[in-house]
């Protein structure tokens, strides 16, 4: 029998992504542009709470948001009327975003004339978890109806965030959710993972979150 080569397509394409995302973050440091990869589940309340982050932030920083979906442009018009420019990414039927995708979000956005960008990831657990964009940080929202198992599903998301927001907490009173459960099975994945408790309809937790979050800018662009 003749010889075969065998290529390892998988780790190949993260090994590329990997060199272009860090690409990205030392573009971005040097236009001292700060990028947040926001992920979640389909009805977390991405966009709710992107809302809620952008009336307490808007005013202190240039900021910018690009969304990510399959298709529509929904969110991005949710986000312009929200008072912020906005870009919409279609993904053509991808499920994530990798870095040579934020490249091209970035140079079209015109990145470098904001303090503050949020990258809107596609909602999903799985696929934008494998992905490094190249933002300066990770963040992920988790709603109470999910379920507080979800780390246990899904742990390589959980392991690469650097903060988690455990949304809808104005619902506890309807699902059966255990916060400390939830809280010691982060930790167990990420103990550097900053959790943050709110609700972005009440309002309630996202001054907290915010405060972190301008920490995180004003660090990064510093």
């Amino acid at each position: 029998m003749g010889e075969f080569k065998v290529l390892e397509i998988k780790k190949s394409v993260f090994e590329n992504n990997d060199r272009e995302a860090d690409k990205v973050r030392a573009r971005l440091k040097e236009d001292k542009t700060f990028l947040l990869n926001l992920m979640s589940s389909p009805g977390s309340g991405k966009t709710t709470t992107l809302k809620a982050t952008i009336a307490r932030l808007k005013d202190e920083y240039k900021m910018g948001v690009m969304e990510a979906d399959i298709d529509s442009d929904v969110d991005a018009k949710a986000i312009t009327d929200a008072g912020v420019r906005a870009i919409q990414l279609h993904t053509g039927g991808m499920c994530h975003l990798d870095a040579g995708m934020t490249t091209q979000g970035l140079d079209s956005f015109g990145a470098d004339e904001f303090d503050f960008v949020v990258l809107e990831n596609v909602g999903n657990l799985v696929c934008p978890a494998e992905f490094d964009t190249g933002a300066s940080k990770n963040a992920m929202i988790l709603s109470v109806p999910e379920g507080d198992d979800k780390p246990l599903k899904y742990p390589l998301m959980f392991s690469i965030c650097d903060a988690v927001l455990i949304n809808k907490i104005d619902a506890k009173s309807v699902f059966e959710f255990d916060d400390d459960a939830v809280v010691e099975r982060i930790k167990r994945l990420n103990p550097k993972a900053e959790i943050f408790f709110i609700s972005a309809r009440t309002g309630e937790g996202v001054d907290e979150w915010c405060s972190w979050l301008r920490n995180q800018i004003d660090e990064w662009n510093s």
